[in-house]
């Protein structure tokens, strides 16, 4: 069975909890020697980490699921497309655009100069 990792949070509410629990005095669950806790300077959170970091608590963490469905939860299928796909594509959208903007009557004068524009600024590229 795979080792589920800790989200940051719950790593602050497990030691946070624990170094609480240190510091009421609370028996320590492994040994460390007088050095190691000389060099921890005696810190609740440190030993709280130390204690962690070893798999000596005794905590467990329940985290809700969502109910998975097939219609909802779908993999995402990254599409590896290059460069020239992928700005033919942003073309493509900006004349859909574009064209609806044309439809509703907005921005059209506007639209139409900047189209003029970025022709001009094309053709200059070109040559």
């Amino acid at each position: 069975m795979e080792k589920q990792k800790f989200t940051k949070y719950e790593l602050a509410r497990i030691i946070g909890a624990r170094a609480l629990q240190i510091v009421m005095d609370a028996p320590l669950l492994i040994k460390i020697s007088d050095e190691k806790l000389k060099e921890m300077r005696y810190d609740a959170l440190k030993i709280a980490e130390y204690e962690l970091s070893e798999d000596v608590l005794p905590i467990t963490i329940s985290r809700p699921s969502p109910r998975k469905t097939r219609d909802k939860l779908t993999s995402v299928k990254e599409d590896n497309l290059s460069d020239e796909e992928l700005i033919a594509k942003a073309q493509e959208v900006e004349k859909e655009i574009v064209e609806d903007a044309k439809q509703f009557g907005n921005f059209s004068n506007e639209i139409e100069e900047e189209e003029a524009i970025e022709g001009e600024a094309s053709t200059t590229e070109e040559r």
